[in-house]
């Protein structure tokens, strides 16, 4: 994936929970000034890890939920399954393994 396709993800991601959740941009000034949400939903800047977490958040869901819309290729629910499914094994082989 390149960074103008990650960039969109993200913003189309963070402005979906945004507005499913019934929030306007100057719901989220403990956290973020409007000006700065607004580059973000438009993809001009990507967020911190820091910034994602604080604006899942103030949107009352895991920041991993930002990223996994992010990355799905659409909303199907068999979509969803596969990349959970997935992670879920990625992080179970890696938990596995010791680092020297």
């Amino acid at each position: 994936m390149n960074d103008a396709h990650n960039h969109n993800n993200i913003a189309m991601a963070i402005k979906t929970a945004r507005r499913t959740k019934g929030m306007s941009q100057e719901d989220f000034s403990l956290v973020s000034s409007r000006t700065y949400l607004s580059t973000l939903e438009r993809g001009l800047k990507s967020p911190t890890l820091n910034k994602l977490d604080e604006l899942a958040t103030a949107l009352g869901i895991h920041p991993l939920t930002l990223l996994t819309m992010a990355y799905l290729n659409n909303n199907l629910p068999a979509s969803i399954a596969a990349l959970l499914s997935k992670v879920e094994a990625e992080l179970t082989v890696l938990r596995r393994e010791k680092p020297d």
